[in-house]
């Protein structure tokens, strides 16, 4: 697999990760798995997909278990990305970035992960009650201690600015540019894909000014540009799509033409490109500091995204995917 840096350390990791939150959070609880979760992880890295995306929230705990499951045997393999700062409740989440809290979590999230290092320790989110500079110093302190190599922040107001005309992440390019203050940014994790193309606008163009890498999220949009769900199956109570705005059964069926205007893309590749190779080839072409990081649980899935690092597409189809009609369904 090709190998992308990510930041001013020149952190080496394979161009396609594998963000690992739905083997244990967030979506459907019965498809979740052990044993089929550590196969996938196994062969993401037997494809060359070295970054391993997880948080300590995760489960919450039991992401970071099942990684350091792996871990024990192939840490020489792996990039590992964990994140702190947040701590969930029975019915909320709720954030906590005190100096002391954060030092305590790292120590933790090394013994789940049964490692001695963190290679990228991003800040989930910041602490409203704690001066971000606070929670930032203490994190570097752990890279001070050689407890971390590098750090991250994971942006925030993704959601809730959707109609801000391009101004969606001026309250994370505020964040960056306090931290930066501190101790330096290795890394920006934010949702980019073909139907969220908002980190475009200026914080993409941010991190690629300082050299900062950019972690992808979501860039299969939570599923739907695989093309694989059904508009109106429905989802499990615990999956959080069954409460996303653009997967109810009509928004489903409304954004269709898009996954249609990927897997035409997808077609002129060859027969066995689908589109979410498609997809991912887009996040890719978005810049060399950019690593999509797709989740899944499954080896099939694991193997058909890794591959995707060997597709390019073409000026026609980069044209093509920016002439796909805007995904539609409200955030609010």
């Amino acid at each position: 697999m090709e190998r992308r840096t990510i930041g001013a350390g020149a952190l080496e990791v394979g161009a396609v990760g594998l963000g690992c939150m739905p083997m244990s959070w967030a979506y459907s609880g019965s498809r979740q798995r052990g044993d089929e979760s550590l196969r996938a992880v196994h062969r993401a890295l037997d494809e060359g997909s070295s970054l391993l995306d997880t948080a300590d929230m995760y489960g919450p705990f039991t992401n970071e278990l099942l990684l350091g499951r792996v871990l024990k045997e192939r840490r020489e393999d792996a990039f590992v990305s964990t994140k702190v700062g947040l701590l969930v409740g029975e019915q909320h989440i709720v954030a906590n970035g005190r100096p002391g809290y954060v030092k305590r979590a790292c120590d933790a999230s090394l013994r789940r992960l049964q490692t001695d290092v963190i290679d990228l320790y991003q800040l989930h989110r910041a602490d409203p009650e704690v001066p971000v500079e606070e929670t930032w110093g203490a994190m570097a302190e752990l890279v001070r201690a050689g407890k971390v190599r590098a750090l991250g922040l994971c942006a925030v107001g993704a959601r809730g600015g959707r109609r801000s005309q391009g101004r969606l992440y001026d309250g994370t390019i505020r964040q960056l540019r306090r931290v930066q203050q501190v101790f330096p940014v290795s890394a920006v994790e934010a949702e980019l894909s073909v139907w969220s193309p908002e980190a475009l606008d200026t914080l993409l163009p941010w991190c690629e000014a300082r050299g900062v890498g950019f972690l992808a999220a979501m860039p299969l949009g939570n599923g739907f540009l695989t093309g694989t769900l059904t508009p109106g199956e429905g989802f499990e109570p615990d999956d959080m799509r069954a409460r996303h705005p653009r997967f109810t059964a009509e928004m489903m069926a409304a954004n269709q033409p898009i996954v249609a205007g990927l897997r035409r893309i997808a077609a002129r590749h060859g027969e066995s490109v689908t589109a979410a190779q498609v997809a991912l080839a887009w996040v890719l072409a978005q810049g060399r500091h950019v690593v999509p990081v797709p989740g899944a649980k499954q080896e099939r899935w694991v193997a058909e995204n890794a591959q995707a690092s060997g597709l390019r597409l073409t000026p026609q189809d980069l044209t093509e995917v920016a002439e796909l009609p805007g995904a539609r369904g409200s955030w609010e």
